[in-house]
């Protein structure tokens, strides 16, 4: 199995449905290995986020970035994903490996009584959040590091999220996280392809 991705770009419908979305997927992608995109689009029906999910592919492949499907376990292993990612309403790891078989599954989680029972049921990496206040989710109150720190005691790798800018990627990073995921600062950026090195920047100095 492929190293976990430092940096997931996760998407949401109306990202997937504006005109410049392929060109702003491929220069995030254009970071390799070290960045992921998610295919995630609630209320989609499952045709319309299979046809997004492989475009996604399509652009991954190349800088061989990764794709990870959220929710949909079976749509991940019919296209050969490198993964899923579940909320806490979605099938339990557990149940989701027996779907995916090989791959990558996470779980988001919003406490650290959410973080142990995902361990437990066999979640590989964690998506912890929010971190910061975040516009993306303004019904969600900002959990802080403390979360990060919390989460990172369960053993297995950490993804930040929520309010996500370099500057508090690096901060992440301090806490314990093992890399950080992002909506606007990659999606909404100005450069997307340099917004995901800059995000990436605080990992790649400890591994030059």
């Amino acid at each position: 199995m492929r190293p976990l991705p430092r940096v997931h770009a996760f998407t949401h419908a109306e990202l997937l449905s504006q005109p410049d979305f392929g060109i702003r997927a491929a220069a995030i992608a254009a970071a390799g290995s070290a960045v992921a995109l998610h295919a995630r689009a609630r209320g989609l029906n499952t045709a319309t986020l299979e046809a997004a999910a492989l475009r996604l592919l399509t652009l991954v492949r190349p800088p061989e970035a990764s794709l990870f499907v959220n929710e949909r376990s079976d749509l991940a292993a019919a296209i050969g994903a490198s993964g899923v990612q579940l909320a806490r309403t979605d099938l339990a790891p557990s149940d989701a490996r027996r779907v995916l078989g090989r791959g990558w599954i996470g779980c988001s989680v919003h406490s650290g009584e959410e973080a142990r029972a995902a361990v437990r049921e066999g979640a590989d990496f964690l998506v912890v959040g929010s971190i910061y206040a975040t516009d993306s989710h303004p019904e969600s109150p900002a959990q802080g590091l403390e979360l990060v720190r919390e989460a990172v005691a369960f053993g297995v790798p950490v993804i930040a999220i929520g309010g996500i800018t370099p500057e508090r990627a690096a901060e992440a990073k301090t806490a314990g996280a093992y890399g950080v995921a992002a909506i606007r600062a990659l999606w909404h950026a100005p450069d997307p392809a340099a917004a995901a090195l800059a995000l990436l920047e605080p990992w790649l100095t400890v591994e030059q």
